[in-house]
């Protein structure tokens, strides 16, 4: 008789990488230009349709998660990352963090990780989010300020944050992520 095969789990399964937290792997869940929101079903670890935005919006750029990680919203921690293409949902890709955008969502802490592909020529070079031109921070922020109202939901952002900052957030998430195993084991 066969073996059971079981499907890897883009959340537990992938290694985050060995230069985080300031490069790590991470999964795209929305390409680039995207007006479908999709996101990981914790459970089956598959990436699911969540709604088409309410909002005449797209992403401004690949957004996903990073793995082995955990935020303060009990969610991997999200990431946007700068690239030149957009990816396919589900693939996974190597990511340098830049930069932070503090954001609240509904009265609830959900921070974003900017970063650049590690692998993209026109990005890789970048080490802070003060190198991306002011208008690309604009749109960034108008984009999460905006991709909700008409859900009428309320988001607020603040300023940007070096990459210093960003990688500490990734570092705490990694913690918070090893807590949150330990604490699933004892269950």
């Amino acid at each position: 008789m066969a073996s059971r095969q079981v499907a890897a789990h883009p959340w537990h399964d992938l290694e985050i990488g060995p230069g985080a937290p300031e490069i790590f792997n991470c999964v795209i869940e929305i390409g680039k230009g995207s007006k479908v929101k999709y996101e990981l079903d914790k459970k089956s670890g598959l990436i699911m349709v969540d709604r088409v935005l309410y909002s005449s919006v797209v992403y401004p750029h690949n957004y996903g998660f990073i793995p082995r990680t955990l935020g303060e919203d009990n969610d991997p921690l999200d990431v946007l990352v700068i690239m030149q293409e957009p990816v396919m949902s589900g693939c996974f890709l190597r990511a340098k963090a830049i930069g932070l955008m503090p954001m609240i969502d509904q009265g609830e802490k959900d921070d974003k990780i900017i970063a650049v592909c590690a692998d993209d020529p026109e990005y890789k070079h970048m080490t802070d989010i003060k190198q991306l031109p002011p208008h690309r921070l604009a749109e960034i922020r108008r984009f999460f300020e905006d991709y909700k109202k008409n859900e009428n939901k309320e988001v607020s952002t603040d300023d940007f944050l070096d990459s210093k900052k960003a990688a500490e957030v990734v570092s705490q998430g990694m913690d918070l992520y090893a807590e949150y195993i330990v604490e699933s084991l004892r269950r």
